[in-house]
C-alpha cells in the first residue's frame, strides 16, 4: 500500500534535497567508477541516463513516505525509512535502463555505489541537521542550568538525561547508582560517580543543592532509602514517580516534582482487575454518596475510568459538589454525571433519586468521620448520619433492585473507644443484618488514615509548618496506618468487585507509622531541622487511641484473590440486633453525649467508651490470625 504525504514547504524542500541527492550520487558512482577522472566522456553517461533515474528514484521517495516526518527529530526509525526506499529504488534502476535500452553505457559498478552514496548523503544530511539544530538551540545553554545529580542509573535515567538536555532549567552533572556494573560508566556523556549513599559527599563536591531520584522500578525500600539520603544531606529531593512520565510529554521538568509524604510510605502499586472493572461498571449506572468528599471524589474519578453510562454524584455540601462539578466538567466532557444535593437521611429525597435514576451500584462513602469533634457535642449526629443514614440508603437499595452496595467503613470500627467508630461499626451490623433477606449484596471496607483527606493531619502539618511551627503530636508513641486516596479508591473498587454478600474486606494498610516520625519526615522535606521547627506533644485527645485494628478480638481473616485485600470473619449479626438497634434510632428523639455512650455499650459488645490506652502495648499484627 503506497502511503500519502500531505504537502507543505518543509516536505517540499526535504523532497527538492532528495531529489538533488539523487542526481549528485549518480554523478559521485560515475566519477568513482572512472578513478577520479576528468568528466569526458563520461559526463555524457550521466547526463544521458540522469532523466531516467532523477524521477524513478523521487516517486519512490514520495510514495513511500519519506517527507512526514521532521529532519530536528530525525530518528533510527526515519534512517530505516530512507534504506528500504533507496534499497528499493537500486533495485528499479537497472530494470528501468533496461526498458529505456540505455543498460549497456552504465557499468555494474555504479549501479551498486549509487545506493551506498544515496543513502549516505540522504541519511547523513538529516543526522547533520538535527545535531546541528538542538546544538544551536540547546547548546549555549547546557552550562547555564543548575546542576543536579539523578540517583538511578536505569532506562527512564537515560530518557530524562535527553529531555533534560534540552532545557535551560536544569544540568544534570553525574548519576548515582548501587549496581557495580554500571560504576563508571557513561550515560549520553555523563558518568555513573558512585552508589546512592554517596550523594551527600558528591554534591558537596560539585556544588550541586538538588537531587532528582528516577528509580520507577525500584523496590519502594530502595526509593526510601534514596530519599532519606537526601534529606540527611540537606539535599533538595525531586522525584520522577513512573517511566510513564516521561512518555507524550511536551515538557518533562513539569513532570519531576518535589518528594511528598506519599513517596515516603513505601507502598507498591495497587494492580486491579481492569477486565472485571470494565465488566462490572462500564455501561453502568453507579452511585456515590458524600461524592464532594475525597475519598467519594476520588472514587468518582476511579469509576470515570471504566466508563459507566451514567455517575450519580450525592452530596450534602453544596460547595464540595459544586468543586468537584468544576473539575469534572473539564476534566471529563465526555462522562455524563448528575450532581445531586441531598441528605442520606432523607428518605423522600432519597428514594426519589434512587427511582429516578436506578443505579446498579452504591458506593455509600458518605459519613461523619472527625473523631474529636463527634466524640463531644455531637456523638447524636454521629449516630444519626452514619447509622440511620446507612440504614435509610441501604433500604432504599433493596428497595430498588441495586444489584450491589458497598460501605466504607473505618478501622475505628474495631474494638471502638469513641464514638465515631462505634457509629460505623453500627453501620457495617446494619449491612450485615439487612444481608440476610435481601438481594442486594452488601460489603463492607476498612482502612486506616488516607493521606490528604479532610480532616487528615498531613495538611495540618504543612500549615504548621508554613507558619513556621510548633507542630502539635498528640502522644510520642501514638502510629497510624497510611495510605493515598487514589490507592484507597482503587482498592474500595477490588472489593466492590469481589463481594458476595455481607462480607467485610480489610485493605492491606501496610506498615503502622509514627505520627511523630511521619512529622519529623515531614519537617526534612519542607528543608528545615527539628531546631527550627519544634514538635510539641499535647496528650490524647478525646477518643482517641494509640494505635488502630483492623479486626476484633474475636475475629480473623482469610485471604482473598487480591494481594492487598483480605476477607474479615466476622460474628454474624444476629436478627434480634438488627431490631434492637433499629427500634433505637427509630424511637429516640435527641440524646446527650454521655447517654448515647451509655446506649452503645449495650448495642455493641466491644464498646469501651475513654478506655485508657495502655502504653506497654505495640501495635498488634492485623493479619496475624487466619483461623
Amino acid at each position: 500500500m503506497l502511503i500519502k504525504t500531505q504537502i507543505n514547504s518543509r516536505n517540499f524542500l526535504a523532497f527538492v534535497h532528495d531529489v538533488f541527492a539523487s542526481a549528485l550520487a549518480w554523478f559521485i558512482a560515475f566519477w568513482l567508477r572512472f578513478n577520479l577522472d576528468g568528466p569526458q566522456p563520461w559526463l555524457d553517461f550521466v547526463l544521458q541516463t540522469l532523466p531516467w533515474i532523477v524521477p524513478v528514484q523521487a516517486l519512490i521517495f514520495w510514495q513511500l513516505g519519506l517527507y512526514r516526518g521532521i529532519w530536528r527529530y530525525a530518528s533510527l526509525l526515519d534512517l530505516k525509512g530512507i534504506l528500504l526506499a533507496v534499497g528499493i529504488a537500486g533495485l528499479s534502476v537497472p530494470l528501468i535502463l533496461l526498458m529505456g535500452q540505455v543498460h549497456n553505457i552504465v557499468p555494474r559498478s555504479v549501479l551498486v555505489l549509487d545506493p551506498i552514496l544515496l543513502a549516505a548523503l540522504m541519511c547523513g544530511s538529516r543526522l547533520a541537521f538535527r545535531l546541528w539544530k538542538e546544538h544551536r538551540l540547546y547548546g549555549v545553554w547546557r552550562n547555564q542550568g543548575e546542576p543536579v545529580l539523578v540517583m538511578g542509573a536505569g532506562e527512564a535515567a537515560a530518557t530524562l538525561i535527553k529531555e533534560l538536555s534540552k532545557t535551560r532549567e536544569w544540568r544534570v552533572v553525574g548519576f548515582l547508582d548501587d549496581d557495580p556494573v554500571k560504576r563508571s560508566r557513561n550515560i549520553h556523556g555523563v558518568k555513573v560517580l558512585g552508589r546512592l549513599d554517596e550523594v551527600g559527599a558528591l554534591a558537596d563536591r560539585l556544588g550541586v543543592k538538588r537531587v532528582i531520584i528516577v528509580m520507577p522500578s525500584a523496590d519502594s525500600k530502595v526509593r526510601r532509602a534514596a530519599i532519606d539520603h537526601c534529606t540527611k544531606a540537606g539535599l533538595s529531593a525531586f522525584i520522577l514517580p513512573s517511566f510513564s512520565d516521561l512518555l507524550g510529554s511536551k515538557s518533562i521538568t513539569k513532570k519531576i516534582r518535589k518528594v511528598q509524604v506519599e513517596d515516603l510510605l513505601g507502598r507498591e502499586p495497587v494492580i486491579l482487575d481492569t477486565a472485571g472493572l470494565h465488566e462490572f461498571l462500564m455501561g453502568q449506572v453507579v452511585m456515590v454518596t458524600g461524592g464532594g468528599g475525597s475519598i467519594g471524589s476520588e472514587l468518582c474519578r476511579q469509576i470515570i475510568g471504566f466508563k459507566p453510562n451514567l455517575l450519580v454524584l450525592f452530596e450534602m455540601n453544596e460547595f464540595s459538589a459544586y468543586q468537584v462539578e468544576q473539575e469534572f466538567s473539564q476534566a471529563y466532557p465526555d462522562q455524563q454525571i448528575v450532581y445531586i444535593i441531598g441528605d442520606i437521611k432523607n428518605q423522600a429525597r432519597v428514594e426519589q433519586v434512587l427511582s429516578q435514576y436506578r443505579p446498579k451500584v452504591i458506593f455509600h462513602a458518605a459519613a461523619y468521620k472527625h473523631v474529636p469533634l463527634m466524640e463531644d457535642h455531637n456523638a447524636w449526629e454521629a449516630i444519626q448520619n452514619n447509622v440511620q443514614g446507612t440504614y435509610t440508603i441501604a433500604t432504599a437499595a433493596i428497595k430498588h433492585n441495586v444489584e450491589k452496595f458497598v460501605l466504607i467503613s473505618t478501622d475505628k470500627a474495631v474494638n471502638p473507644v469513641n464514638v465515631m467508630g462505634a457509629s460505623k461499626r453500627l453501620a457495617e451490623m446494619v449491612c450485615q443484618g439487612l444481608q440476610r433477606d435481601a438481594k442486594t449484596r452488601f460489603a463492607m471496607v476498612r482502612f486506616g488514615n488516607v493521606l490528604g483527606s479532610t480532616g487528615s493531619v498531613i495538611p495540618k502539618f504543612y500549615a504548621q509548618i508554613a507558619k513556621g511551627g510548633p507542630i502539635t503530636v498528640t502522644h510520642p508513641e501514638v502510629i497510624r496506618y497510611f495510605m493515598s486516596i487514589p490507592e484507597a479508591a482503587r482498592l474500595v473498587l477490588q472489593a466492590g468487585l469481589m463481594e458476595l454478600g455481607g462480607e467485610i474486606f480489610l485493605l492491606d494498610m501496610g506498615e503502622p507509622i509514627k505520627i511523630a516520625d511521619l512529622a519529623k519526615d515531614m519537617i526534612k522535606l519542607s528543608g528545615y531541622t527539628e531546631d527550627e521547627i519544634k514538635i510539641i506533644y499535647t496528650g490524647l485527645r478525646s477518643g482517641e487511641k494509640l494505635f488502630e485494628e483492623l479486626l476484633s478480638n474475636n475475629e480473623f481473616s482469610l485471604p482473598t484473590p487480591h494481594p492487598k485485600l483480605r476477607m474479615a470473619r466476622a460474628r454474624q449479626v444476629e436478627k434480634h440486633e438488627l431490631i434492637n438497634i433499629l427500634e433505637w434510632l427509630v424511637k429516640t428523639k435527641v440524646l446527650n453525649d454521655d447517654q448515647v455512650r451509655r446506649d452503645l455499650r449495650r448495642l455493641i459488645p466491644e464498646y469501651q467508651p475513654n478506655a485508657k490506652p495502655d502504653l506497654r502495648m505495640v501495635a498488634p499484627d492485623i493479619y496475624a490470625a487466619e483461623g
